[in-house]
């Protein structure tokens, strides 16, 4: 096994239980996730003097595996982006956009797909399992892509309302592809009703190095404002993968000893499916599903998120709040930073910016807030060009 040194192997989120690294699965035990631990007296104090590498993989200190071995398409480094006109209009000191759809495929989900097919590709032996996960759509594309990088075969199952780009670039990636009808929660369940063959799981929180991958955004916000924190992230939430990978990143750069405190998060989803916004708010510690999922923001219409509960654990640990918003707002805001800051977002990331509109009075006068964009424009134009016609333009 090629792994780092700080690396100490899989732990269970739930029970504590401990695996080997090659358990590419959910704990046994008990089903809850299992996450990768480290030993941060391995980590160099000083971030100067982190490993040499390039885009996430510069933070190979601290993931399980070295860039020597990694299954990369140079993700990660994207920029962060100054976005004085928001800043403006929510009364705020900085606004700053961390640009995900700059990643290979254009989603933030390329961090972590990176960091799991790595893993089959260190331990699926000779001969590995296909791949196979269900998917709104960008991870399907990512994963796709990841797995031609590794010379692994791969299935993502789609639902029938995921955008036509995701759904051409899962075959063009060299990737198969199931489209189910229905939505997200039928194509996770035709996943093992349809796949005859044995499979090793991509899915967010099963697949247990997945979710890692979100946290070197947090390493790289940090680096950007030289070590400083910022007053708040804020981010979309759909399985949750993104919003835990960034609570871990802030949480073990204060155990490195990289910075003093974490920020605070706030999470935001689409009024029509927002399961983590209410059990946060109403002070569960687990989330229940959502009966009636209704929202045109695909990515985030997940109406029972795997990662929900450590989500939900995220916001409290990191003083956080969640706000749902409507469709409308979402739209309208992904335009607003296409047309004033000239950021192209898709629906899903303009969640964020809607969110922190919502939020506006949780900001100081002089307070530093990055928005995360999870994903590009190109991924909903569609929706973004219906939303101004239905305007008149």
């Amino acid at each position: 096994m090629d792994t780092t040194e700080s690396f100490r192997g899989l732990a269970c989120t739930d029970c504590g239980a401990t695996f080997d690294p090659d358990h590419l699965d959910r704990c046994p035990d008990c089903g809850a996730p299992l996450a990768p631990e480290y030993d941060y007296g391995a980590v160099p104090a000083d971030p100067a003097e982190l490993a040499d590498g390039s885009g996430m993989w510069r933070y190979a200190d601290l993931l399980p595996f070295p860039v020597e071995s990694a299954v990369t398409i140079s993700e990660g480094d994207t920029p962060l982006v100054d976005a004085p006109r928001l800043a403006d209009e929510l009364d705020t000191g900085t606004v700053l956009v961390k640009d995900e759809s700059r990643n290979p495929t254009g989603t933030v989900l390329d961090r972590g797909l990176s960091l799991a097919v790595t893993a089959v590709a260190q331990f699926g032996g000779e001969d590995p399992e296909p791949l196979a996960h269900a998917t709104p759509g960008n991870a399907g594309q990512s994963a796709a892509a990841y797995a031609g990088r590794a010379d692994l075969r791969s299935y993502a199952f789609v639902p029938s309302r995921a955008p036509f780009s995701n759904k051409a670039m899962i075959n063009v990636h060299g990737g198969e592809m199931r489209v189910v009808g229905g939505r997200y929660p039928d194509a996770l369940a035709a996943v093992s009703e349809q796949l005859a063959t044995d499979w090793t799981s991509l899915q967010e929180f099963t697949n247990p190095y997945r979710h890692e991958g979100a946290k070197t955004v947090a390493y790289e916000v940090l680096a950007d404002l030289d070590w400083e924190v910022p007053d708040a992230v804020v981010t979309p939430v759909g399985t949750g993968e993104v919003l835990v990978g960034l609570a871990e990143g802030f949480r073990s750069a204060v155990a490195a000893g990289w910075v003093e405190e974490t920020p605070r998060l706030f999470a935001v989803q689409p009024e029509g499916c927002a399961p983590v916004v209410e059990a946060f708010e109403s002070g569960a510690e687990t989330t229940e599903a959502w009966d009636h999922p209704d929202t045109i923001v695909g990515e985030l219409e997940i109406p029972d998120p795997a990662g929900g509960d450590l989500a939900v654990s995220a916001l409290a640990e990191c003083d956080g709040d969640a706000v749902a918003v409507e469709d409308e707002s979402i739209l309208r805001s992904a335009v607003t930073a296409a047309g004033s800051e000239g950021v192209e977002m898709g629906a899903a990331g303009g969640a964020s910016a809607a969110g922190a509109w919502e939020l506006a009075d949780e900001f100081d006068a002089d307070a530093t807030v990055v928005l995360v964009n999870t994903e590009s424009g190109g991924k909903t134009a569609d929706v973004l060009r219906s939303h101004l016609m239905g305007q008149g333009i």
